[in-house]
């Protein structure tokens, strides 16, 4: 794994203009990619799948939907891919994401895949989720498997608020998703155990007005991106770490502009503070 010591002492600044982000996860794979390891490139393109995810779901409705241009593949190759695990060709993992082509076989050997057909976006969410926690990075793996479980236990608490049917609702296959689908305990036989964060999630739930709600989560995702990244001054987790916060101070931006400024000075705070170089790299 390699350091990347100027490079992240050498973030440019991020700004703000006219409410803007001058600086985007769209920037970040044109300026700071390239100078990225092969094998750490690898790791960031596992952020950009969400991307490629949605963009395989459009196409699967409408071979000629536009596509977002974030994601790691074109049009045409994602179409490509598609047409030719459609036919029953082999696609390579090292060509294309194992967990994407057993959804689009899925899809085709189960019903054809039409404008009538509702695609299940939860089957590709798990099929994701366990894909991005298979990743030999811990940092990454750790963070699916966070998002996962922070996710299923929010759609729990809500379901059961609500008195809807919690099982539908839960993403993916691990214990805690199995305690979620199953146990009738109040905290589903999870409080004071592996999850830390389950009384704050229980908090959280209880927020009825959605923006509220929406920002309690994300800070509890920032906060557990710092203590995650702590000890990992210059390594590819730090990059990928820029990069989450980027990405939610962007979505902030367009939901909150005086939220997202705040979140937005509190990255460049933290980035400042975190790339002083140690005599010994000087």
């Amino acid at each position: 794994m390699s350091n990347y010591y100027y490079l992240i002492a050498g973030l440019p600044d991020l700004t703000l203009e006219d409410s803007k982000l001058s600086y985007t996860i769209a920037d970040f794979r044109g300026e700071i990619y390239p100078s990225l390891s092969d094998a750490d490139k690898k790791l960031i393109d596992l952020f950009y799948l969400k991307f490629d995810n949605a963009n395989v779901l459009k196409l699967l409705k409408n071979k000629d939907a536009e596509i977002d241009t974030r994601g790691n593949f074109s049009a045409e190759e994602l179409t490509g891919y598609i047409a030719a695990i459609k036919e029953g060709g082999t696609v390579s993992p090292k060509e294309f994401p194992s967990y994407l082509v057993t959804f689009i076989a899925n899809c085709f050997n189960d019903t054809p895949v039409d404008d009538d057909r509702e695609l299940s976006e939860n089957d590709l969410a798990a099929l994701y989720y366990a894909y991005g926690m298979e990743h030999k990075n811990t940092f990454a793996a750790s963070w699916f498997e966070f998002n996962l479980t922070l996710n299923n236990v929010l759609a729990a608490l809500v379901a059961r608020k609500y008195k809807m049917d919690i099982a539908p609702n839960i993403v993916g296959d691990t214990a805690v998703t199995e305690a979620l689908r199953t146990s009738g305990a109040r905290d589903f036989g999870l409080a004071g155990g592996d999850i830390s964060y389950f009384d704050p999630l229980v908090k959280i739930s209880e927020i009825d007005e959605l923006l509220e709600r929406e920002k309690r989560i994300d800070m509890l995702k920032w906060n557990w991106i710092e203590d995650e990244t702590f000890f990992n001054y210059f390594s590819v987790e730090r990059v990928f770490a820029f990069l989450l916060k980027i990405e939610m101070i962007e979505r902030w931006l367009s939901l909150d502009k005086e939220r997202g400024k705040e979140m937005f000075r509190e990255l460049i705070a933290s980035l400042k503070d975190d790339v002083a170089i140690p005599a010994e790299f000087r």
